[in-house]
């Protein structure tokens, strides 16, 4: 595999320029951005996946659905329809995409919609009668026809944007300056014992620059899991022959946590946002439990028909300085004095 990405060194040229014009373009004005008289927060990052964006961004919403009416604004990855839509709990994954529907069925005090054309997407809301106070732009970074108030970018932790290369030969969606867009700098997925001496050689590997703050965080997996038919402790599978089903980007780290934790398991991984075939749904079927992630969960839940099927929730967990973080998010917000 590292041979074949030597040999697509010289595609990875021609999208660096043609990335690197773009940007530069609407760095000069010459294509024009839209911005807006109220918050909008873009939660992305320069990489293909991966980097837990779905929990940030749902960290942000537990941060602010309290004070302020918020909505969710996603392209709605892997659904089937274009254009607009409003997401509901009752929504299918393959009409809005499986991480809105997630955000929609997690959160009933939100507004959560899709659309492929941001500004598209941001007038349909503000057009709405109880138009949200505050907007969350779910994987958005590369969009730059709207520019966002606040930009939080996340990078994995051992997969860092300085150590990759664009694509095709890494998994870059833009050159490694596009980072100086970012008010704050998010490495996920972190072991839980960092030290601060690790902390601070990452922040020099990333060149951030002297305004950006960067945070550090890891994944916090629930002690339960969840399906249609209530809750049970995740060690109670214990008794079950359990496939562990993904269709994410990354499902390492659960592979990891779920091993560590002692859980038997045989494991069948798709691609991120896999639209699971006929044939596919027939032989999950013949299983005796399925545990998966939140995201796939709400794709399979309409497909499946047995009675045990799981998903293991989880979480942002800041490392240190979470209040630092709330506090940029909240100080940009109340600066617009929303009413």
């Amino acid at each position: 595999m590292r041979k074949l990405r030597l040999l697509l060194f010289p595609f990875a040229g021609v999208y660096y320029l043609v990335t690197l014009t773009r940007n530069k373009l609407f760095n000069a004005g010459i294509l024009s951005s839209k911005k807006y008289d109220l918050p909008v927060i873009c939660i992305g990052n320069l990489s293909v996946g991966g980097t837990g964006k779905s929990p940030m961004t749902e960290y942000v919403i537990r941060l602010l659905q309290a004070h302020k009416r918020v909505a969710t604004l996603s392209r709605g990855y892997g659904r089937t329809t274009k254009g607009y839509r409003d997401v509901l709990p009752t929504s299918l994954a393959t009409e809005v995409g499986d991480e809105p529907l997630q955000f929609a069925q997690k959160f009933d005090a939100i507004q959560v919609a899709v659309c492929e054309d941001r500004q598209v997407g941001i007038s349909r809301l503000l057009g709405k009668e109880n138009m949200p106070e505050v907007i969350l732009l779910d994987d958005a970074y590369q969009h730059r026809k709207v520019t966002p108030g606040f930009s939080i970018l996340l990078t994995a932790y051992g997969d860092l944007y300085s150590n990759d290369y664009l694509l095709p030969a890494g998994n870059l969606r833009e050159p490694r300056s596009g980072a100086s867009r970012a008010d704050v700098v998010v490495v996920t997925k972190c072991p839980s014992q960092l030290s601060k001496v690790e902390q601070e050689n990452i922040i020099r590997e990333l060149k951030t620059t002297a305004a950006q703050e960067v945070f550090f965080t890891k994944i916090a997996y629930d002690d339960c899991v969840y399906g249609a038919n209530g809750n049970v402790q995740l060690h109670s599978l214990k008794v079950h022959n359990v496939t562990l089903v993904t269709g994410i980007a990354n499902p390492e780290p659960l592979v990891n946590y779920l091993t560590s934790d002692g859980l038997s398991f045989n494991h069948k991984s798709y691609g991120d946002h896999h639209n699971f075939s006929a044939s596919e749904i027939v032989e999950l079927e013949k299983l005796d439990c399925i545990l998966t992630t939140e995201k796939d969960y709400v794709r399979l839940r309409p497909l499946l028909t047995m009675r045990h099927l799981y998903y293991l929730p989880i979480k942002v967990a800041f490392l240190n300085h979470s209040e630092n973080f709330d506090r940029r998010i909240t100080h940009f917000i109340n600066a617009y004095n929303v009413k």
